[in-house]
């Protein structure tokens, strides 16, 4: 990947910078430049970097460039920030003088500090010097007063660490991007969890829902159907938070799961049972076609049968962005046929693999 010239004013952006799995990256920049048609810029990206950068013609103040392309909308992004400068020349010896002379000289307050590197294995090598150096940096920009962890409505600072040498320098505002560094939640495998997917839909209910979503839609006592159940990481993730479960499913649910009280295990096709009253939440996390589930998953909602569902996509390994796009199609063709108004968030998480989780419930 090509470097960029650090010739930008105080407030200009060189452009957007967004973080995915390794492997990911045509996927990523497919996706931002399709969402940024508007705007004059090339991508640059390198095969299993983690990462996609898209560098402007010309530099651009930075709320212009957030009123012009929303990076909340992006799927295979796990983070993103909009890039003010790229060093390649820190010094190995003392990398804090320079860092803080550079992000003093943007002449912005930030309200957090984000050090991330790429989710590679030479990525994950530099976490021993970003827990050191982390509080070294925190502490100098308190004291000039950048940084303000008393003022969340201000930008967040990115220090994206590219080898020992390079960092990118850049901002978001919380709505932009991730709250966690890399996009990368710190989930712990419960002891009890039949199977480490239940993860994916602690993650999903992490990213996809707001806090408030969260509280008002997760309450003790709300009913719940997972399709394709077995053996039961998901349902035990629900019934954890107190709903009770109807898990479909040929195949067996774990006992740990089982033993909570608030399972009711029906072995029966997944695609094709319905309830016979309405429930809070459908969840799926089923190996299946995604052209065949995303249509099954709106009928549930569009028929009232669920209020809201969280499901995955198991995608094919190429045209992966196209396969989103068609079944975000036909998820809308059987709203619209419904007259419904909806929302729909879909985000290839950290746990996700081959796959995208979406959240769809009504407007």
């Amino acid at each position: 990947m090509q470097s960029t010239s650090n010739v930008n004013r105080a407030h200009d952006s060189l452009g957007l910078l967004v973080q995915c799995r390794p492997g990911f990256e045509a996927d990523a920049g497919q996706e931002l430049q399709a969402s940024a048609a508007r705007l004059a810029g090339r991508l640059q990206s390198q095969p299993q970097s983690g990462f996609v950068f898209l560098a402007l013609d010309a530099p651009q103040p930075h709320d212009e460039l957030r009123r012009r392309l929303d990076t909340s909308r992006l799927v295979f992004a796990r983070q993103g920030f909009q890039v003010l400068a790229v060093i390649d020349d820190l010094p190995e010896r003392d990398r804090l003088t320079p860092l803080v002379e550079r992000i003093e000289g943007f002449q912005e307050r930030f309200s957090a500090i984000l050090l991330e590197t790429p989710d590679t294995n030479e990525g994950k090598q530099q976490s021993g010097f970003l827990g050191r150096f982390g509080p070294l940096l925190e502490a100098a920009l308190t004291r000039s007063g950048t940084l303000r962890v008393d003022s969340p409505h201000l930008p967040r600072l990115h220090l994206f660490f590219v080898g020992a040498r390079q960092v990118w320098l850049g901002l978001s505002l919380p709505s932009e991007g991730s709250a966690w560094p890399m996009g990368i939640p710190r989930l712990r495998m419960p002891k009890d969890a039949p199977s480490r997917s239940t993860l994916k839909l602690a993650e999903a209910i992490l990213t996809l829902l707001s806090p408030d979503e969260q509280k008002s839609s997760l309450r003790p006592g709300l009913a719940a159907v997972d399709l394709g159940a077995a053996p039961g990481g998901w349902s035990w993730q629900l019934v954890s938070r107190g709903l009770r479960v109807t898990a479909i499913d040929n195949g067996p649910i774990a006992a740990s799961v089982l033993a909570t009280g608030l399972i009711k295990h029906l072995r029966t096709d997944g695609l094709t049972w319905r309830p016979k009253k309405a429930v809070e939440w459908m969840v799926c996390d089923m190996v299946e076609q995604p052209s065949r589930i995303a249509p099954v998953m709106a009928d549930w909602l569009a028929t009232g049968r669920c209020r809201r569902s969280i499901f995955n996509l198991k995608l094919p390994m190429k045209k992966r962005h196209e396969e989103v796009e068609r079944c975000r199609n036909l998820i809308d063709q059987r709203m619209r046929a419904a007259g419904l108004k909806y929302v729909l968030r879909i985000k290839h998480l950290y746990h996700d693999r081959e796959e995208v989780t979406c959240y769809l419930t009504r407007r």
